[in-house]
C-alpha cells in the first residue's frame, strides 16, 4: 500500500508499520519510525482510541501526550474482538514490513499476533513486542507503568533528595524502552534487506531501564554502597550541581577532570587555595566533603550574578546550565537559532513540533499531522478493497468509526 502523499527521498520510504500500540512505549518508537517516512498506520479502539487521548486536553482540546507521540500516523479504528475485525487486521499485515504492539499481558497471543503465530502467516513481517518485564519469566503476566518501573528498577532509590524518593519528570521507561524498539526494528529492516531473515524484536520496560541504570548498578554491587539521593546534584562527581548567584538566578556547574577543576577554582571562582586544598585534591576526596566543598563554592558564586559567572565559566571553558522552566524551552536559543521547530496540525489547530535529534545530511525528516480519531479508517479500507457499502455496513455494527 502507498500513501496518496509519499515522501520517496525519505529513508524509510515504502515501508508500512502497523501498530498496535497505546500510551507512550510503542508510539513514540513507531513516532520516530513516521519521522523518517514510513507509513505508520495506528490501530486504535472504535470506542475512544488510544487511552493516552484522555490524558488531558491542553493542546487545543487534545492531550498533550497523543499529540507528542502520534504525529504522521494513520488512524484506523478496529474492533479487534469482532471476527471482522481481526480479518481486516490481518489483512493489512499481509503487506505490511512491521507490526509493532504493547497491548495487555498475553492479548497479542490470544489473537494469534505473537511473532511466532505471526511469521507462519505472514513471512516477510516483523513482529516487535513490547511487553512490561518480558515475554516469559515469573513477571511476564504482570502489568507495568512508568512509575512502577521506575520504583522496580531501583530508580526512585537514587533520585529524590535525603529520605524523599521522586519521579523522574517524564515517563523515562516508556521512553527508554521506545528508543530500544526503534532501534531493534531499524536492526531488523536492515537484517532482512540484507540476509533475507526476519528477526523478531522483543523490548521490555524494564529491561530497557536497567541497562540505563547500568553505572548506579555497578557502583552499588562493586562499590558496597548505593548511591545516595542528592536532589539536583551529582551523587558521585563534585562539584556538579546548583549554585544559587546573586540575582537568585541558579546555575549548574559540571567539572568532569582535575584540569577543569583547577581552572575553576583559579580563573572563575578566585579561590586558588582551593587546588592545593588536601580536601578537594581529588573527586574522590570532594564528594566526601561535599558539604564544605559547596559551601565554598556558594560563597563565591553568591558575589556574582548570573550573567557575570557564565562569563568567567566561559572564560574558563567550565560546562554550566542555567536552570529554566519547560515554558523557556520554546524559546530556547539553541532551538530557535537552529531553526528546529516546524508547525504540524492535530485535529484542533496548528502546534509546534521539535525535528528529531536524530539528523541525516540533507535529509529533511517528515514531520506529518496528528489525526483524529480514525480519520483513515475508510481510505484504508478503500485500499484493500472494501466497498462503500461494506465500510457503512462495518462502521453501522461498530467494527470501525470513520472519523
Amino acid at each position: 500500500m502507498n500513501r496518496q502523499h509519499d515522501h520517496p527521498q525519505a529513508p524509510l520510504s515504502g515501508i508500512t508499520v502497523v501498530s498496535l500500540e497505546q500510551a507512550v512505549a510503542a508510539p513514540y518508537a513507531t513516532r520516530q519510525l513516521a519521522d523518517l517516512g514510513a507509513r505508520v498506520i495506528k490501530v486504535e479502539r472504535p470506542d475512544g482510541g488510544d487511552f493516552a487521548r484522555g490524558y488531558d486536553r491542553s493542546v487545543h482540546g487534545e492531550s498533550s501526550y497523543f499529540v507528542w507521540l502520534n504525529r504522521g500516523k494513520e488512524s484506523l479504528t478496529l474492533d479487534l474482538k469482532h471476527p471482522e475485525g481481526q480479518r481486516i487486521l490481518h489483512r493489512l499485515l499481509t503487506s505490511a514490513d512491521v507490526l509493532v504492539q504493547n497491548l495487555g499481558p498475553g492479548a497479542a497471543a490470544r489473537m494469534g499476533l505473537d511473532a511466532a503465530t505471526a511469521a507462519g502467516r505472514h513471512p516477510r513481517l516483523i513482529v516487535c513486542d513490547i511487553t512490561g518485564y518480558g515475554g516469559t519469566g515469573p513477571w511476564r503476566d504482570r502489568k507495568a507503568y512508568d512509575l512502577l518501573v521506575q520504583a522496580e528498577t531501583g530508580l526512585l532509590s537514587v533520585t529524590g533528595n535525603g529520605d524523599e524518593v521522586a519521579r523522574t519528570g517524564v515517563s523515562i521507561a516508556d521512553i527508554a524502552a521506545g528508543m530500544f524498539a526503534y532501534s531493534g526494528i531499524l536492526t531488523a529492516l536492515l537484517v532482512r534487506s540484507t540476509t533475507g531473515h526476519v528477526a523478531p524484536v522483543s523490548v521490555s520496560l524494564f529491561e530497557a531501564l536497567a541497562e540505563w541504570m547500568g553505572q548506579p548498578a555497578y557502583y552499588a554491587h562493586y562499590g558496597g554502597t548505593p548511591p545516595p539521593r542528592t536532589g539536583a546534584r551529582h551523587a558521585t562527581i563534585a562539584p556538579y550541581g546548583p549554585f544559587t548567584v546573586r540575582d537568585g538566578g541558579t546555575v549548574l556547574l559540571a567539572v568532569q577532570n582535575e584540569r577543569e577543576w583547577q581552572r575553576l577554582c583559579e580563573q572563575a571562582l578566585g579561590l586558588p587555595n582551593l587546588v592545593t586544598d588536601a580536601r578537594f585534591a581529588t573527586n574522590s576526596d570532594r564528594v566526601a566533603n561535599r558539604d564544605l566543598l559547596e559551601e565554598t563554592i556558594q560563597a563565591a558564586t553568591a558575589t556574582m550574578t548570573a550573567d557575570e559567572l557564565a562569563a568567567r565559566l566561559d572564560a574558563a571553558g567550565i560546562a554550566y546550565g542555567r536552570v529554566t522552566d519547560v515554558e523557556s524551552l520554546w524559546s530556547h536559543p539553541v532551538l530557535t537559532a537552529r531553526n528546529r521547530w516546524r508547525q504540524i496540525s492535530t485535529p484542533g489547530g496548528m502546534i509546534g513540533a521539535l525535528l528529531p535529534p536524530t539528523m541525516l545530511s540533507e535529509t529533511e525528516p517528515v514531520l506529518g499531522n496528528v489525526p483524529a480519531l480514525g480519520a483513515h479508517s475508510k481510505a484504508i479500507l478503500q485500499e484493500l478493497g472494501y466497498s462503500d457499502d461494506v465500510i457503512h455496513a462495518l462502521a453501522t455494527e461498530g467494527v470501525i468509526t470513520l472519523g
